[in-house]
């Protein structure tokens, strides 16, 4: 019986296999990774609600105790010293009254119907824990609740599978209400690290927005978050970049300041906010043979138009802001596309004189903004003072009007 001839695939089949195989390897990727993330989703949020219950049965225990202060410092320490013997670290005291302050700040996590097939489980298991039920019993019911709650009907306060125990822990460190839910806000929409996160919170992103807004802006920021509509949306005041570990010192230069904001584009987007997008550095605009650098240009994806930023290492000047007039008919005029919004300008300056902005950007130049940057975290008491000082004026200008 004669052996059949072997064939050898010709270079097009060869090129189809590999196109399979490539394909076939990104769709178990994609699968894989998906598993992974949900996974990981699932415990972070099963941790968030053993947590959130270890603390309500913490504080049940304190307010049965005649003397709630000492008996709470005994409590803790029972049943930390017996929790680590079983469970090892990540019982501590220190541990345990996070869990505690957790249940505090959060009342209403886990008592809140927010998604569907998903209220009945929370109940159940809150039911089971309370009723002193079985530990089998316990571990079945922790296991059955929700790890997501779905985006058009959660709200700040309630379980959302977004936020990490650390994104929680962090977000306890917020004492005032409306600046908690807007960073908890912020956190799940733009998907912060719990790093990210710290660091909004230290630079007081809460504050810097409330300035140029008046009182309904201020409830608005609080209760939706930053939602990005007109160019004073995606403008800050000051803004902070503490990551480039620069001196406060009038000896630097532009050139120094962009390339260190460039060796550290993540951290800059981040303080930027989102929907920003990089286009360039010292972008060449020619106009009848002389040439122009803009420092930074960007995109903005929300505002849909573009954003050119100048940096200033000294005090503002008027011809800064002219340069920047400069700039922003220059892209409004031959860069933008027929579907762009106007260009927005933006000067970030070491200084700056109030009345004289005010005086040189009337309202033909709405698009163009000054703002100050410093390399230090601010501080709060001087933010505040800012805030109050700006939203008199707002008041004082509505009223006169």
């Amino acid at each position: 019986m004669a052996t059949p001839k072997r064939t050898k695939d010709t270079p097009s089949a060869v090129a189809r296999n590999d196109t399979s195989t490539a394909e076939l390897l990104a769709a178990i990727r994609d699968i894989w990774e998906s598993a992974r993330l949900q996974a990981a989703r699932s415990v972070n949020s099963a941790l968030v609600q053993a947590n959130w219950l270890i603390g309500r049965q913490v504080v049940e225990a304190e307010q049965k105790g005649k003397s709630r202060a000492a008996y709470s410092s005994r409590l803790l320490k029972t049943l930390s010293e017996t929790l680590e013997k079983d469970y090892g670290n990540g019982f501590s005291v220190s541990s345990l009254q996070y869990m505690r302050a957790f249940y505090l700040g959060y009342p209403a996590l886990l008592g809140i119907q927010h998604a569907a097939g998903v209220g009945s489980e929370i109940q159940h298991a809150v039911r089971v824990e309370s009723a002193g039920g079985s530990p089998e019993a316990k571990s079945h019911a922790l296991c059955d609740l929700p790890v997501s709650a779905t985006e058009a009907d959660w709200q700040p306060g309630r379980l959302h599978a977004g936020l990490s125990w650390t994104h929680y822990r962090t977000l306890l460190k917020v004492r005032r209400q409306e600046a908690r839910d807007f960073y908890e806000i912020e956190a799940i929409r733009n998907g912060w690290s719990a790093r990210q996160l710290e660091r909004q919170i230290n630079t007081f992103l809460f504050d810097r927005l409330l300035k140029s807004r008046d009182k309904a802006g201020v409830l608005a920021l609080a209760n939706e978050g930053l939602v990005t509509t007109r160019p004073t949306d995606a403008i800050k005041d000051p803004y902070v970049l503490e990551f480039l570990d620069l001196p406060e010192s009038h000896r630097l230069v532009e050139s120094r300041v962009e390339e260190a904001l460039i060796s550290r584009l993540q951290d800059f987007l981040l303080e930027l906010g989102s929907g920003f997008a990089f286009i360039g550095r010292q972008v060449r605009l020619t106009l009848e043979g002389d040439h122009f650098y803009p420092d930074l240009v960007f995109y903005h994806a929300k505002l849909k138009c573009y954003v050119v930023i100048d940096l200033k290492v000294e005090k503002l000047t008027h011809g800064d802001l002219g340069q920047m007039q400069m700039y922003v008919n220059y892209y409004d005029r031959e860069i933008a596309e027929p579907g762009d919004q106007p260009t927005i300008g933006l000067i970030l300056c070491a200084d700056k004189n109030e009345a004289m902005v005010r005086y040189v950007l009337d309202e033909k130049a709405k698009q163009i903004f000054a703002s100050r940057y410093q390399f230090q975290l601010p501080s709060e008491d001087v933010l505040r003072a800012e805030i109050k000082r700006e939203m008199e004026e707002l008041d004082s200008g509505s009223a006169q009007s």
